[in-house]
């Protein structure tokens, strides 16, 4: 887990800015059913992305932030990073090295799962 502290921070910053800090690629994408939910509702579930800080061993037993599981609304919600190639074509080697690794964030409510 102490060896993932350095990709937990990238991953807080990717996900606490929502993409806006440009030194990490990535991209930000929700399921059709968060899509279909009401503007408001969106912006809370965003905000609560962008605020998760509650991170366990049972959520984040690797220690890199990468996962989060929040109510709001009276929705249940997951939100998750994976690691790509600069392409988004194939798994990133290191997702570590930022000039190889774009960054995208789901965000689907836990029924989609």
């Amino acid at each position: 887990v102490a060896e993932n502290a350095d990709l937990a921070k990238i991953n807080d910053r990717f996900r606490s800015t929502w993409g806006a800090d440009f030194t990490i690629p990535g991209q930000i994408v929700m399921t059709r059913g968060v899509a279909n939910l009401p503007y408001e509702a969106q912006v809370k579930i965003m905000v609560a992305v962008m605020q998760f800080a509650d991170f366990t061993e049972d959520n984040d037993p690797y220690g890199d932030h990468s996962f989060g599981l929040f109510t709001t609304e009276g929705e249940r919600l997951f939100w998750k990073i994976d690691y790509y190639d600069s392409a988004y074509r194939y798994g990133s080697e290191n997702p570590r090295d930022l000039a190889r690794t774009g960054r995208v964030l789901t965000i689907l409510l836990a029924s989609e799962y």
